[in-house]
C-alpha cells in the first residue's frame, strides 16, 4: 500500500513483480483485472476476445515488469497502456465490424446513469481528477480524446466519425492530451 491509505501501489507491485513474487501479480489482478476487462471489451466489443486479451496483458506485464520506468508515466498508465495495445492489435488482426463502432458522447453516457457516477473506465485513484479534467475540455475535443483512448479508434476513424479534417482531429487530440496532463499536474 502506498502512503494514502486505501490506495494500491501498483509501481511498487510492479517492482515486487520485477523480483519474482507471484503473489504481486495476483494481488495485481485482483485490484485491476476487472477494470481492465471493461476497459478492453469496450474496445474489442467481445467479452471472450476481451478475457483473452487481458490474460495475456498481465502475462506481458509479468514478462516485462523490469521494462516499467516509473520517470516515463505512472505504473497503472503502464499497465492499461498493454491491455490497451494488445486488444488494438487484436482489432487490426481480426477486422473490426462497422456497426460495433457507434461509440456514445459523453452527454448520452451521462444521461443513462445517476448524477455523480463515474464511468466505470476512470474509477481507478485518479479517476475523480481525470473525470474532472475531461468535463473542462470541449465536448468535440473530450469525445475524440475518449473515442481514441477508451473506444480505440484510430485518428483516421475519428475523423470519418466526427467530419472533421485528420489533421484537426491530431490536433485537437494532441492539445487535448496537454491540457489533462496540466490539468492532472
Amino acid at each position: 500500500m502506498s502512503e494514502r491509505t486505501n490506495e494500491f501501489d501498483v509501481a511498487e507491485t510492479l517492482r515486487r513483480c520485477t523480483d519474482g513474487d507471484h503473489e504481486a501479480l495476483h494481488a495485481l489482478y485482483r485490484q485491476e483485472g476487472a477494470r481492465m476487462l471493461g476497459v478492453v471489451q469496450r474496445i474489442v466489443k467481445e467479452r471472450g476476445m476481451a478475457e483473452d486479451i487481458v490474460h495475456d496483458a498481465f502475462l506481458a506485464i509479468w514478462q516485462r515488469a523490469d521494462t516499467f520506468d516509473p520517470q516515463k508515466g505512472a505504473a497503472r498508465t503502464w499497465i492499461y497502456s498493454i491491455a490497451r495495445h494488445l486488444a488494438l492489435n487484436a482489432i487490426r488482426r481480426h477486422g473490426r465490424r462497422d456497426d460495433e463502432v457507434e461509440p456514445d458522447t459523453l452527454e448520452q453516457q451521462d444521461m443513462r446513469r445517476p448524477e455523480g457516477q463515474s464511468v466505470d473506465a476512470f474509477d481507478w485513484q485518479t479517476g475523480q481528477r481525470m473525470d474532472e479534467c475531461l468535463r473542462e475540455l470541449d465536448v468535440e475535443r473530450r469525445n475524440c480524446v475518449l473515442q481514441a483512448y477508451v473506444d480505440g479508434l484510430s485518428h483516421a476513424e475519428i475523423a470519418a466519425h466526427t467530419g472533421a479534417p485528420l489533421g484537426t482531429v491530431k490536433a485537437w487530440i494532441k492539445r487535448s492530451l496537454v491540457r489533462l496532463r496540466e490539468c492532472l499536474a
